[in-house]
């Protein structure tokens, strides 16, 4: 999107959201020039947000805190896992997974938050739990694709050499391996 447009849709909204925000900082970031009419519109879009004609939302001024209760229920119950078993589970899959089942819980101060933890633990507890449960049930039962991958391993670069050199030997039969002094 251009300048012209953000700052056209913004006008028009009275909103200058955040994603607005970051787009004409990477243009102008990445602009070696800019043009009379992005000036032009930037110089617009700077006298509206002067006068109040448009105003700037800031950044991020509510929190849902059932982000953080599955979060802490996620790393609780996937530790308890891990400890036990040869498994080991994505935390952000998990906690994805159960948060779009969960509703949210938004607040935008320190007390609705608390509030809304109180809540939480009193009414959804309970819903959390099965949740991130299902979660992890249905991360264990995903299929294994391409199981016999193998991470290259972190070590020198022979031995990454080595690894890459096996594998083009295994999906490229016909290569010929030359010698390295």
């Amino acid at each position: 999107m251009s300048i012209e447009k953000i700052v056209e849709q913004a006008l028009q909204d009275g909103y200058l959201t955040p994603v607005m925000e970051a787009e004409v900082g990477r243009i102008c970031d990445n602009a070696s020039d800019l043009s009379i009419e992005e000036y032009m519109a930037l110089d617009r879009l700077m006298g509206s947000l002067l006068t109040g004609e448009v105003v700037a939302v800031p950044r991020k001024q509510f929190i849902n805190v059932m982000e953080e209760l599955v979060l802490t229920e996620v790393i609780r119950k996937v530790a308890e896992i891990e400890a036990t078993s040869e498994s080991s589970l994505d935390v952000g899959d998990i906690t994805a997974y159960a948060l779009n089942r969960l509703p949210p819980l938004y607040a935008t101060t320190e007390e609705g938050a608390n509030y809304q933890r109180q809540r939480a633990k009193t009414e959804l507890q309970n819903l959390i739990s099965q949740q991130v449960a299902k979660a992890i049930d249905c991360y264990l039962d995903r299929p294994e694709f391409f199981p016999e991958r193998q991470a290259l391993s972190k070590h020198t670069g022979n031995e990454v050499l080595s690894q890459v050199s096996n594998l083009l030997q295994v999906y490229a039969p016909n290569f010929e391996q030359k010698s390295h002094p």
